[in-house]
């Protein structure tokens, strides 16, 4: 094991090799040389075929690239829930508010690419992070606030995704021990074991070094999300051919109906469909990770060019997706449609259909977690090697030879904070095992902040939208209506954990 020098690679500018010394340099956000539109578009004029125009070695993201991360975030395990969630709402406002979510996301992800380069979009400054762009256009306590709001959001999504997992796992063990016992075993059991394990699985994929490594796992992860989304939408669709009609209202579920945490009051009605309204928004969560998605797109073309394609395809094919899992769910189960689509199904063949499907959202969720937390890995080591330069443990790394794989560069303290972080989100799961409710309050906490408020008040500050003009009024309402749903579903998933919590011990949660 050879430890390698901190002596960081070479940066190149204006045509000059200049080395840098000091791991600062390299971690802090530089001001960059400006380039004229020519030179942006053809880099070789100035820079060498390995660096960008920022000195940064060149990306290679592509439109593919792009949509593969996109599609992991986007169909993840909140895809499971939108047949409850349109049970709640109705086959009237239902899958209007899911058509509404779409449009807002599509909307304001388009606004927020176009804040990936401080002024020009195409020779601009760039900016690597959600933070970056938030510095760069607004400034002050807004950063702060942003900051806090996007990486307390990461941390929720890995323990929402720990919970999904630990389901997923325990539908594949509970019917297979169902049919072994023909019937005569209810097979409760614990979810402690699975997130554990989900856990451990973590743990070794966190040790990818960097955002831009992790495409493969997003493919894999993508074509996984369409397996078992495919897989709900066909036995849903079966189930309503074999009912021999839709179920469901056009108002949603009915009050007085009877479910597995009781009879449904008007009360319980409004905190449920607040609720779904939650629900829906964490279906469509990327945005907190958007900026870094765009920052490995290679150019040219510009970057926000390719990543307005890749959101525009991305959200139309998950959009599809959504209305027919979500549809086909409600109209198979009606109000009594599960929290989880593939584990509400039961045990009923072929359950093992049900099995593979289970299997493809545990693999997803491995390369989701991935692709929301390395954000999260990427800010406490760059905030940690800036207060620590000279410290071997935060800075150094060695050389670790990988037969079939070649060398890895491992750094002791991404190591240590990773395997912690895993951890942590790991034991929080297993304390607040309540998925439906955690995935509201995720979606409520994450969507109007980080999806609709930043990118609409970055857009403004870098267009020089006037005050009280037609297009600011607009935005501005889009802004607040959208937190006003942000408030009702914050409000409706609080009442669920609270309602959770009167049934509840800790670490001895069984199913």
């Amino acid at each position: 094991m050879l430890q390698r020098s901190r002596t960081l690679p070479s940066r190149i500018h204006h045509g000059a090799v200049e080395e840098r010394h000091d791991i600062r340099h390299y971690l802090q956000v530089e001001v960059q040389p400006k380039v004229t539109e020519s030179e942006a578009i053809n880099p070789q004029s100035n820079y060498s075929k390995c660096f960008d125009d920022d000195g940064r070695l060149k990306r290679t993201g592509t439109f593919w690239t792009s949509a593969s991360h996109i599609i992991t975030a986007v169909i993840g395990s909140g895809v499971l829930s939108l047949a409850w969630a349109i049970a709640q709402l109705g086959w009237v406002a239902g899958p209007s508010v899911l058509l509404l979510f779409a449009l807002v996301n599509l909307y304001t992800s388009n606004l927020l690419a176009m804040c990936y380069r401080s002024g020009d979009p195409v020779t601009g400054q760039r900016n690597y992070t959600y933070m970056d762009a938030v510095k760069a256009n607004l400034g002050g306590r807004k950063v702060m606030l942003c900051g806090l709001v996007q990486y307390l959001n990461l941390f929720g999504v890995a323990i929402g995704y720990t919970i999904a997992s630990s389901v997923s796992m325990m539908a594949i063990k509970r019917s297979n021990c169902y049919h072994k016992s023909g019937g005569k075993d209810p097979c409760h059991m614990s979810s402690n074991g699975y997130m554990i394990t989900f856990g451990i699985i973590e743990v070794i994929f966190s040790q990818i070094p960097d955002f831009s490594q992790v495409w493969w796992l997003s493919i894999v992860a993508a074509i996984m999300s369409f397996t078992y989304s495919s897989v709900g939408l066909g036995l849903g669709f079966g189930k309503v051919v074999g009912n021999r009609g839709f179920k469901g209202s056009l108002l949603g579920i009915s009050i007085g109906t009877v479910t597995h945490a009781g009879t449904v009051t008007p009360t319980q009605k409004m905190w449920r469909s607040m609720q779904a309204l939650g629900a829906i928004a964490f279906a469509y969560s990327y945005s907190l990770v958007l900026i870094e998605i765009q920052d490995t797109i290679r150019s040219p073309p510009a970057e926000h060019k390719t990543m307005k394609k890749a959101t525009v395809f991305s959200i139309a094919l998950t959009t599809v997706f959504y209305l027919l899992c979500g549809c086909f769910g409600y109209a198979a189960f009606g109000d009594l449609a599960p929290g989880n689509l593939l584990t509400g199904f039961g045990f009923y063949n072929p359950y093992w259909l049900l099995d593979i499907a289970n299997v493809a959202i545990v693999v997803h969720l491995v390369g989701a977690f991935q692709v929301f937390c390395q954000p999260l890995f990427a800010f406490v080591e760059k905030w940690s090697a800036q207060r620590w330069p000279k410290s071997d443990f935060v800075t150094a790394e060695y050389d670790i030879p990988i037969p079939f794989y070649g060398v890895y560069q491992l750094n002791l303290f991404r190591l240590v904070w990773r395997t912690i972080f895993v951890m942590i989100t790991t034991l929080i799961s297993m304390l607040l095992p309540f998925f439906n409710d955690v995935v509201g309050i995720l979606g409520a906490f994450g969507f109007w902040p980080l999806t609709v408020s930043f990118p609409v008040e970055m857009y403004i500050a870098q267009q020089k939208i006037g005050k009280w003009s037609c297009r600011w009024v607009g935005l501005k309402m889009l802004s607040i209506s959208c937190l006003l749903v942000t408030i009702a579903a914050a409000v409706g998933s609080v009442a669920g954990v609270v309602l959770d919590l009167k049934t509840y011990k800790p670490f001895k949660t069984s199913y």
